[in-house]
């Protein structure tokens, strides 16, 4: 939902895992957030969240009153889970408003 968002608890890291209910292949994922500084995005082909391999660490531009759009083309990989992690913010508690996900 647009009208919800998730936030950081002050401190860093700190991470957000999504699941799928199977194995995916992704080529793209995007993320709305605000006042994020770096941020990592891992994946995981296990049936559990355990064993994630990182596919990019991406350093993003702080955009003052403004929600920053980031998108990630990757190659094409599988996944049952997605592990973003926030490990340093341009404030104390930042906010992931959206994460999008592309593929089959």
């Amino acid at each position: 939902s647009s009208k919800t968002f998730w936030t950081t608890t002050g401190m860093f890291p700190q991470e957000l895992i999504i699941g799928f209910p199977k194995c995916v292949k992704i080529s793209k994922v995007a993320v709305q957030c605000y006042l994020v500084r770096t941020l990592t995005i891992e994946k995981s082909t296990s049936k559990d969240p355990v064993d994630f391999e990182r596919c990019i660490e991406k350093e993003l531009q702080h955009r003052e009153g403004q929600l920053q759009m980031e998108e990630f083309p990757l190659p094409e990989f599988q996944a049952t889970y997605l592990r973003f992690i926030i490990q340093s913010a341009f404030d104390h508690f930042v906010s992931v408003h959206r994460v999008m996900a592309e593929g089959t």
